[in-house]
């Protein structure tokens, strides 16, 4: 079992984006530093808000969404940690609000924070807890432009189970944090009521 060292969420800076589908990574940041205690503060050489919880450091890249890999490979390079010692936590369209899921490495699917962390890192073997916020196409609007969606705040009901989604994934970050992934797994990808 591989510890993780290092959490970035990912989101866009900024009060008009706080609250927009593409900040979930940000969300989970948040709330991971209010349950360990921790504060994220500026850290300019590192472009991101940084806090750091035993061994764990949790950073939010205050770049925007597509440049979060200058923040995630000088903090990976600065302190040597491995990718796969960092969770990379963001949005995912292609699962449901409600859904999040845990895996190590694989393609972008289209997201440009993935992609440019990947290009930064030089490597595809970082973890990743995707939190789904479901895909314009199912939604009351199927038009819609992707970019529109993910810049737009959830309705009620998908916050709400997005939000249901966070608190299992901190119910998890014990087994996250040592490692132990197929627990973790276990634990998020069973939804009650499954």
């Amino acid at each position: 079992m591989t510890p993780i060292r290092l959490v970035a969420g990912l989101g866009n800076p900024g009060r008009g984006y706080t609250a927009t589908r593409h900040n979930a990574g940000f969300w989970f940041a948040d709330a991971l530093a209010a349950d360990l205690k921790v504060a994220l503060v500026p850290e300019s050489r590192f472009g991101a808000h940084v806090g750091k919880a035993g061994t764990v450091r949790i950073a939010k890249p205050s770049t925007y969404m597509n440049d979060s890999g200058r923040a995630v490979a000088s903090l990976a390079h600065f302190f040597d940690i491995a990718p796969d010692e960092i969770l990379v936590v963001h949005d995912e369209l292609d699962l449901k609000p409600g859904d999040a899921k845990l895996k190590l490495g694989g393609g972008v699917a289209g997201h440009n924070g993935l992609r440019d962390i990947q290009g930064m890192l030089g490597s595809t073997e970082f973890w990743r807890l995707r939190f789904g916020i479901g895909h314009p196409r199912d939604s009351a609007l199927p038009q819609q432009d992707v970019v529109d969606y993910v810049l737009k705040p959830p309705r009620a009901e998908e916050r709400a189970a997005i939000e249901a989604a966070l608190a299992r994934s901190l119910a998890a970050w014990p087994d996250i944090a040592r490692g132990d992934m197929e627990r973790a797994m276990m634990a998020l990808h069973t939804k009650a009521g499954t």
